[in-house]
């Protein structure tokens, strides 16, 4: 049986009654005569609210009719409805405003809207653009909010496909369509619930844009919400120049200095740590004792093979008759420096014993390093370099 959809003729419709004329899964869903329950569809989620006192988890499509999935079974033949409004009206806010966006970007810019997805904090559309600028975001900003401004009338209509014209983007349904028209700018086809005037829609707030695919998203808010963010927005941005202990004109500029200081201390940092890297290297040398052979060896095991690492292995094998190891085992990784009086060829010794167990790594005869596939590997090129 085919379902009257009430939000066709009346998106502010919040309370109705109809005629339970089917039910499945034990009376969890039905299916009425009519509803104002708008279902998902066309980027706009669906709506949410009571029926019978039973909780709507869900609202589903099926072409002729609606199934409303309920939280509990619904026994009674009749049943009243009530919508929850804060979210239908929001609904509508975000809709008729992705409506105005889309027809101002075409008309400033000629740039049409491939799709729309409203999320719960944020609603996007989908651009037919390789790239827009931020003046273009600032005038198409300006262009909605002046529209918004001016309290255009947002009217319905069903029209003939056969027949209809001036639509924004052409319909491939037959029959009647409904189109949302908004004065003297945008007509569509769309079965979504809308506001009456496009006054209910403001502010509208273009919050940014990302490349998507070879097409740019375009992130936004309107009504309420947008007033919501806003605030939250401004709460945040407050917090952050209380501490910093600046105004919030001013909070860009502080952060740019901070960032400047955080560049330079970190330049410092890495400076400080590959010069106490070099020490500790200098000073392993003179813990180690001498081999038989006259070379003084180190090995040590780290989580991951860094600069400060090479270079404290670096200033080990700068001394006389010194050979270091580094293994490290997160990343399993293998790093050798010898000293030229040792006769030993780090970057071969490394190659050899890696290639011969499928790894890869090489370097030169003073420093040579490499991808580890496993322990035994490790094991085979220390006993080369002559550790016992």
């Amino acid at each position: 049986m085919h379902t009257d959809r009430l939000y066709y003729s009346d998106g502010y419709l919040t309370d109705f009654a109809a005629a339970v004329v089917d039910s499945a899964n034990g009376g969890c869903t039905v299916y009425l005569d009519r509803t104002a329950f708008y279902p998902a569809s066309g980027g706009q989620p669906r709506d949410a609210g009571i029926l019978g006192e039973r909780e709507i988890v869900d609202l589903i499509d099926e072409g002729d009719r609606i199934a409303h999935v309920l939280a509990a079974p619904l026994q009674s033949a009749v049943a009243e409805g009530r919508i929850d409004w804060s979210r239908r009206y929001d609904h509508m806010q975000q809709h008729t405003g992705q409506h105005l966006l889309s027809a101002v970007w075409s008309e400033l810019f000629d740039l049409q809207t491939l799709s729309f997805h409203m999320g719960v904090e944020v609603s996007t559309i989908e651009l037919a653009a390789r790239e827009v600028t931020q003046a273009q975001l600032d005038a198409v900003e300006e262009r909605v909010n002046r529209i918004v401004r001016e309290a255009r009338n947002v009217s319905i209509s069903l029209e003939d496909a056969a027949g209809v014209k001036g639509l924004r983007k052409p319909s491939q349904r037959e029959g009647a369509l409904r189109i949302v028209t908004i004065e003297g700018l945008d007509r569509s086809a769309c079965g979504g619930t809308h506001v009456h005037s496009t006054a209910e829609l403001g502010p509208i707030q273009i919050r940014g844009s990302e490349k998507i695919r070879a097409n740019v998203r375009v992130e936004f808010v309107c009504g309420i919400r947008a007033l919501r963010r806003a605030k939250r927005d401004y709460r945040v941005v407050a917090e952050l120049a209380r501490h910093a202990a600046t105004s919030i004109d001013k909070l860009p500029e502080h952060a740019s200095s901070v960032r400047e200081r955080l560049v330079a201390a970190e330049k410092d940092r890495q400076r400080l740590a590959l010069e106490l890297a070099r020490r500790e290297g200098d000073m392993l040398y003179g813990r180690m004792a001498e081999g038989p052979d006259g070379i003084r060896r180190a090995r040590i095991e780290v989580a991951d093979l860094d600069d400060p690492g090479r270079a404290q292995a670096q200033a080990f094998a700068a001394r006389s008759k010194a050979v270091m190891v580094i293994v490290a085992t997160r990343q399993p990784a293998i790093l050798v420096a010898c000293s030229p009086d040792t006769g030993l060829d780090a970057g071969k010794i490394v190659k050899e014993k890696l290639t011969a167990r499928g790894g890869r790594g090489g370097g030169s005869a003073i420093f040579a390093q490499g991808s580890l596939p496993d322990a035994a590997v490790a094991e085979a090129i220390v006993r080369a370099l002559g550790f016992p």
